[in-house]
């Protein structure tokens, strides 16, 4: 073993020491505590969610912002929807077993309430540049609204480097390995394509990505859902079945299938929480960096077309592929142990004729090719409240060269980075709504009316 690769190792271990401790019961309560706190205080507004899909598709008329609301809304879901809807989950029930499918949904529900947080303040507190362009999220809710610009440069500094990570490296290492494995193209050669093809929508900035995005999204979701929809058509006999063993394994320590190492709790709820967020990023503060961009005059507005994305993400794609796997163990007999982790949903989809596994290689490499997409102007936006706009084209130059690296490279330091840098992005964001709750409160009774 080499000097450096011993490094390495040391490095990784490091990482995976710290993450398990910030993804232990601290971060659990703390964002299971916020989207709960928030769900009460602001009287379920789970309950508008079909409202809130309503107003995804309508225009706020004569509003100031760089895109439409569904463009925004496009953007942010780009950004969720990828890995962890299909990997992640599949990912969650391997290490936790089928209970973990229920805390990843339960974050989902809950955290509606937490995504109509960040989008309202993300409106209230953003501002306009000199070019007229809107900037917020976040880091301006923690400056204009609570005077904590050093947590606000924090949360900016973790945006940047998880936009590597989560939103890059590791979307196209999966494009890659997965075309190498089912159509056997060289990795180098997927990760050229990949990177050409984002390099001429990233440089056309927020809009070019809302036009792609919202052209883009409801098709590729809609397609992997109508293939979800078949295999539980084809499993309907362990549908009811998958339901039952899904709960009982959420509060019991034995984890079913073979899963959840220990069979215990906090293991399943561990990689459920961890994967939901990883999923929808309720409570990461990534989102509300686009929701900013908005045009739109109403916070309230907005805070609610922003919580339907949680909705579409966790609520309806992730349980679908939850129950797809569940079921399909349950049909045809298997264990968890019987199939590599990476595996469980291709397993699954492999059932449909002919189409399956073409149609879950086509998903997964559109979920990842968005994903990268709306994470680039995630980190862009935290690149240039750091440093302004000049800094800008050197981060889309680094940006777009880390796309290639990631689809080449071994990326299990990369993994555990982005896990670290989700937490550590989700802490800041945390405060801020927890803090700016009652600012919360006042702008949905003062706005609420004027919809």
């Amino acid at each position: 073993m080499t000097d450096s690769q011993s490094l390495l190792d040391i490095i990784q271990s490091v990482l995976s020491s710290v993450c398990d401790v910030l993804w232990g019961w601290p971060m659990i309560i703390l964002l299971l505590g916020t989207h709960l706190y928030l769900t009460i205080r602001l009287k379920f507004p789970q309950r508008k969610i079909f409202s809130a899909i309503r107003l995804s598709v309508k225009r706020d008329a004569d509003s100031p912002g760089d895109v439409s609301q569904f463009g925004a809304l496009a953007t942010s879901l780009a950004a969720t929807i990828g890995t962890g809807n299909i990997v992640g989950v599949a990912t969650a029930v391997a290490l936790g077993g089928p209970g973990a499918i229920f805390w990843c949904w339960i974050t989902g529900v809950l955290g509606i309430a937490t995504k109509y947080a960040e989008g309202l303040l993300a409106v209230k507190y953003r501002v306009k540049t000199r070019s007229g362009r809107m900037l917020g999220g976040p880091m301006f809710a923690l400056q204009k609204g609570l005077g904590m610009k050093w947590l606000a440069i924090l949360f900016c500094i973790f945006t940047a480097i998880a936009s590597f990570g989560i939103g890059n490296m590791v979307q196209s290492n999966a494009i890659s390995l997965l075309c190498h494995d089912t159509l056997g193209i060289p990795e180098w050669g997927t990760g050229l394509a990949v990177t050409v093809l984002a390099a001429l929508v990233i440089l056309f900035g927020v809009k070019g990505i809302a036009k792609v995005c919202t052209a883009f999204v409801p098709f590729m979701a809609l397609l992997y859902v109508v293939g979800c929809l078949y295999i539980l058509f084809v499993n309907s006999d362990y549908i009811i079945p998958a339901f039952q063993l899904i709960l009982k394994c959420a509060f019991s320590p034995e984890a079913g299938l073979g899963g959840a190492v220990g069979g215990s709790i906090i293991i399943t709820a561990r990689y459920g929480i961890a994967r939901g967020l990883f999923s929808n990023e309720s409570g990461m503060g990534s989102a509300p960096i686009v929701a900013a961009a908005a045009q739109t005059k109403n916070p309230v507005r907005q805070a609610l077309v922003s919580s339907s994305a949680t909705f579409w993400d966790t609520v309806v794609i992730c349980l679908l592929t939850g129950l797809v796997i569940v079921s399909t163990l349950l049909a045809y007999n298997l264990q968890l142990g019987d199939i590599e982790t990476g595996s469980l949903t291709k397993e699954a989809f492999s059932k449909i004729p002919f189409i399956g596994s073409p149609l879950l290689t086509f998903g997964i490499v559109t979920f990842a090719f968005s994903t990268i997409l709306g994470w680039s102007y995630y980190g862009e936006r935290a690149v240039e409240y750091l440093g302004g706009k000049k800094l800008i084209v050197g981060y889309r130059i680094i940006y777009i060269v880390a796309i290639f690296l990631g689809s080449v490279f071994e990326l299990s330091l990369v993994w555990t980075l982005s896990d670290l840098m989700n937490a550590l992005m989700a802490i800041p964001n945390l405060v801020s709504l927890l803090l700016l709750s009652g600012v919360i409160v006042h702008e949905t009774k003062k706005y609420s009316s004027k919809l």
